[in-house]
């Protein structure tokens, strides 16, 4: 069964996620924003990377190497063509994170940002553990009491997610990681339209 983010076009979700009253796209951007520049890393793997929002804010002084990491290689074909500029900094990885694990590298910062939604937990742990990072940040939505996708001229794109979406709480990421060997160091959350927030939770792992 093919996954459905592989069906989805690039135009459909990003456009979706800019409107304003979704925001998600702005507010995921000042997020990785953050993220990227919170911790003294040289390297960061993007899981979900999409086309690639937030890369622009990369502090290339410092990091050497960026992995981004997507199930769609439409998705990757775009994030090359808006950040070529990077040259071999940014290496796309096209990676089932549910099935081809082994093609994942090692780097010192992993930032999962709307993408625990799509695996589920236990996924994820699998990836944490093969990737070996210290670092780990991710955010995370948290709905209201609509539906956890929000209403919007593009809203049946997504109709196929239902497939692969795992809801999130804040306790059970929290319970996973600790389960994986890292302890929650910082939390933030960032209000959303519709009732809705994204909450970002940065890992660390003292081993």
């Amino acid at each position: 069964m093919r996954n459905p983010w592989q069906e989805i076009s690039l135009d459909d979700y990003e456009n979706h996620m800019k409107l304003d009253s979704v925001m998600q796209l702005q507010t995921l951007d000042s997020m990785m924003k953050e993220q990227l520049n919170d911790y003294p890393v040289s390297s960061v793997m993007i899981l979900g990377v999409a086309g690639g929002n937030g890369l622009r804010h990369v502090p290339t002084d410092r990091i050497s190497k960026i992995y981004g990491v997507d199930i769609n290689p439409r998705y990757l074909e775009e994030t090359v063509a808006r950040y070529g500029y990077m040259g071999e900094t940014l290496e796309c990885l096209c990676i089932d994170l549910c099935e081809n694990l082994e093609e994942l590298p090692q780097a010192d910062m992993v930032i999962a940002n709307l993408l625990v939604e799509y695996i589920g937990y236990e996924a994820f742990q699998r990836v944490v553990e093969k990737v070996s990072s210290p670092i780990v940040s991710c955010g995370i939505q948290i709905n209201g009491e609509e539906s956890w996708v929000s209403d919007s001229p593009y809203i049946h794109v997504f109709d196929g997610l239902d497939k692969v979406h795992h809801q999130m709480e804040e306790w059970g990421l929290e319970e996973a990681m600790s389960a994986t060997g890292y302890v929650l160091s910082r939390r933030a959350e960032s209000p959303l339209p519709n009732g809705k927030k994204l909450v970002r939770m940065d890992f660390k792992n003292f081993d």
